[in-house]
């Protein structure tokens, strides 16, 4: 089993054995989803003791999260780039405490959301330094194999984070879980400070300059695989975080399921994260855009069959397990989409390639929530909402991905 290179000159610390490298790499991957997933479970009680004339506000707590994160996502790449990786990821991991501490003590909705937009800034840390410190100590395939170990462990989070949200509520009440929130940040930002070394040495280091930004901001925004690639993530973050927001309602209130809504979203986890999987069989074999384009088609036609299944009066448990497969399909499709459209934007971006990333992750991501939030405030006590929403979203996405293929048509002899 190999080890980590060391990269030069950083210092004198021996680096990490790769079993501990990657956990320690999954934990910090894992802070986005475990923020956002095990929040689930508490919704319904935090909407109706900071919001009881509209409860269904408790969703925001999701989408303002999200918000923060993209807003972060813009800047946290660049400032890694100049001042290191553990200064800015460790800068983060405190911002994400402060966040969570102030969502603890929040006394009303209002500012609950305004913490969680911070925790949401403070989480791009360590999801886009935890990146670049991959980059940094390893490329091509080693590094395509670290990640693979990496998004294998990750993919357990969301399958246990709303089933571990559950218990701290049973036990402690929801605001324990944003204490929760601040031992994991502390477990995984002191290990990161102690444990790992810094990946990015001065010499490599690249100070921050606004016409570099503005520049590749132009480049993107003007390259038309990239910036329909980009839209198209767009409606389907829109599609994720849509049915992220109202999945539990829909348990709840429509299905009468809220004790047993963290056993049945682990299980879809579990069987959706078998979507990167599959996708990595059969990439190579019909490529990105078809393969993208196809799991779009598809998902467009179950929301639609879905949708028609409640208006024809479908009740009872069969509209419950119609429900359930079709909520599969939403994962397993994020699963066939998002990873394949962020590779078709970065392609022709490989000269920018750290910026580009900051830069799509962070325009698709913001806006992705701001489409979902109307959407999530729209539920009624009905799935009608989040089927139409998504499938809707999943519709935009696909006529991009048509659009763009038009569009490279045209420039191809």
């Amino acid at each position: 089993m190999t080890t980590p290179a060391r990269a030069p000159a950083a210092t004198t610390r021996a680096p990490l054995a790769l079993p501990e490298f990657i956990a320690l790499m999954a934990m910090l991957f894992a802070t986005v989803a475990f923020s956002i997933d095990s929040m689930l479970p508490a919704l319904p009680t935090i909407g109706v003791e900071l919001s009881p004339a509209a409860p269904n506000r408790a969703q925001l707590i999701v989408t303002t999260f999200v918000l923060g994160l993209g807003a972060g996502t813009f800047f946290t790449g660049p400032l890694s780039d100049a001042y290191g990786r553990k200064p800015v990821l460790l800068a983060g991991s405190a911002l994400y405490i402060a966040g969570a501490a102030l969502a603890y003590a929040a006394p009303s909705l209002e500012l609950l959301l305004a913490a969680r937009a911070i925790q949401g800034i403070g989480a791009a840390g360590p999801r886009i330094v935890g990146m670049a410190i991959i980059r940094d100590l390893h490329s091509g395939r080693p590094m395509a194999r670290i990640m693979s170990l990496v998004m294998m462990v990750f993919t357990i989070v969301p399958a246990l984070a709303p089933l571990g949200g559950a218990a701290v509520i049973a036990v402690a009440g929801w605001r324990a879980i944003f204490a929760s929130f601040v031992v994991f940040a502390l477990v995984s930002g002191l290990w990161l400070a102690l444990r790992q070394p810094e990946s990015l040495p001065r010499a490599r280091r690249r100070p921050i300059r606004l016409r570099a930004i503005r520049g590749a901001l132009v480049e993107m925004l003007t390259h038309p695989t990239v910036k329909l690639s980009v839209l198209a993530q767009v409606f389907c973050y829109s599609t994720l975080f849509t049915t992220i927001s109202l999945v539990q309602p829909v348990f709840d209130r429509v299905f009468d399921r809220a004790a047993s809504f963290p056993l049945w979203f682990g299980a879809m986890a579990v069987v959706a994260a078998s979507a990167s999987f599959l996708n990595a069989t059969l990439v190579i074999r019909l490529g990105m855009r078809r393969l993208a384009t196809a799991a779009l088609a598809v998902q467009t036609t179950l929301s639609v069959a879905m949708s028609l299944a409640w208006l024809a009066g479908l009740s009872g448990d069969a509209l419950f397990y119609a429900f359930l497969f079709w909520l599969m399909t939403v994962f397993f499709q994020i699963g066939l989409t998002l990873g394949n459209l962020n590779a078709i934007a970065m392609e022709p971006m490989g000269h920018i390639a750290g910026m580009a990333a900051s830069v799509i992750g962070s325009i698709s991501t913001f806006a992705g929530a701001l489409l979902a939030i109307p959407v999530g405030l729209l539920f009624n006590g009905t799935p009608l909402p989040l089927t139409l929403g998504a499938g809707g979203y999943s519709a935009l996405a696909l006529i991009v991905m048509l659009w763009m293929r038009r569009a490279e048509n045209r420039v191809t002899p």
